[in-house]
C-alpha cells in the first residue's frame, strides 16, 4: 500500500531462485505498539533451512483503526503472491494482536482480492480470537472500537468452515503456561469451536511474552515445531505432490 505502515521485511534463503515456502510473521503489541522492524528476531533458523521469513508491517493504532489493520494485513498476503511466483506454500505465524490478525487472515474471502494465496497453516501464539472482553479496558483507548467493529474483527464470530484457506491448512494455537486465564480461555476456545484441523499446544515454563522471544533459539520447542511444518512442506512441494504437510 500507499502508507508509511504498509510495507514487508521479506527474508530471503540462501538461494532464492527456485521455489521455497514462506512464514508470514504478524508483530502483537497489543495493535498500538511494535512494528516489523522488531520482527526479523525468528528469521535466522527458518532462513538457514531454506525458508523465506516476511515481517508484515501494518498502521497501528491510534493511527489505524481495526478494520483497516485487518485489511493492511490481507492485502499483504495478495500482494507477496503476486510479486513473488517462487513461493510454494505459505505459514502465518502471529502472536498476541498478531494471532488476532492471522487468525482473521485465515477468514478471509479471498474473491474480493483476485488471489488465493496457498496457506497451507498458521501457528498462532498467544493470541486475542474475542475482541468484545477488550471494548471496557485501557487497550480500547486507543483502538476506539464500537462493538459493531469488536464483532465483526474477532476470529471467534467470523469462522467460515468454506473458506478457502480454512478448508486447506492446519492451525496450531500455542498459549503459555504464565498466560493470564483470559488468553488461555480464549486460545482453548478458538480451537473448540473452528471445525478446522486444529491442535492445541500448551508451552509449560514461558510467559506472555517469552513464548514467542525463544523463536530466536534453533533448540526451542516451537521453533522446531515451525521448522519440521516448513521443511515437510517444503518437501512435499519440491515433489510436486500438491499435499499439505501435517503437524507433527
Amino acid at each position: 500500500g500507499d502508507g508509511e505502515g504498509e510495507k514487508l521485511d521479506i527474508y530471503f534463503p540462501t538461494d532464492p531462485s527456485g521455489t521455497f515456502p514462506v512464514l508470514v510473521y504478524i508483530h502483537g503489541g497489543y495493535w498500538q505498539c511494535l512494528s516489523k522492524d522488531e520482527s526479523g528476531f525468528a528469521a535466522p533458523p527458518l532462513v538457514s533451512q531454506g525458508v523465506a521469513v516476511v515481517a508484515v508491517g501494518y498502521d497501528t493504532a491510534p493511527k489505524g483503526h481495526m478494520d483497516a489493520m485487518v485489511l493492511q494485513v490481507r492485502r499483504s498476503l495478495a500482494f507477496l503472491v503476486e510479486r513473488y511466483s517462487g513461493i510454494r506454500g505459505i505459514y502465518l505465524c502471529g502472536h498476541s494482536a498478531g494471532a488476532h490478525l492471522a487468525a482473521m487472515v485465515l477468514s478471509t474471502d479471498w474473491t474480493e482480492y483476485g488471489v488465493v494465496p496457498d496457506i497451507k497453516g498458521a501457528v498462532l501464539v498467544s493470541g486475542v480470537y474475542d475482541l468484545e472482553p477488550i471494548l471496557h479496558t485501557y487497550v480500547n483507548d486507543a483502538l476506539n472500537m464500537s462493538r459493531e467493529v469488536a464483532q465483526r474483527n474477532s476470529p471467534m464470530l467470523c469462522i467460515s468452515p468454506a473458506a478457502p484457506a480454512a478448508a486447506a491448512c492446519e492451525v496450531l494455537v500455542a498459549v503459555a503456561q504464565h498466560d493470564s486465564p483470559e488468553f488461555r480461555r480464549q486460545s482453548q476456545e478458538y480451537g473448540q469451536v473452528t471445525g478446522w484441523s486444529v491442535s492445541l499446544l500448551d508451552l509449560a515454563g514461558v510467559d506472555h511474552f517469552d513464548i514467542i522471544e525463544k523463536l530466536a533459539e534453533d533448540s526451542y520447542v516451537l521453533t522446531q515445531v515451525e521448522e519440521d511444518l516448513l521443511s515437510s512442506l517444503h518437501s512435499l512441494s519440491t515433489a510436486e505432490t500438491g499435499s499439505a504437510a501435517e503437524l507433527c
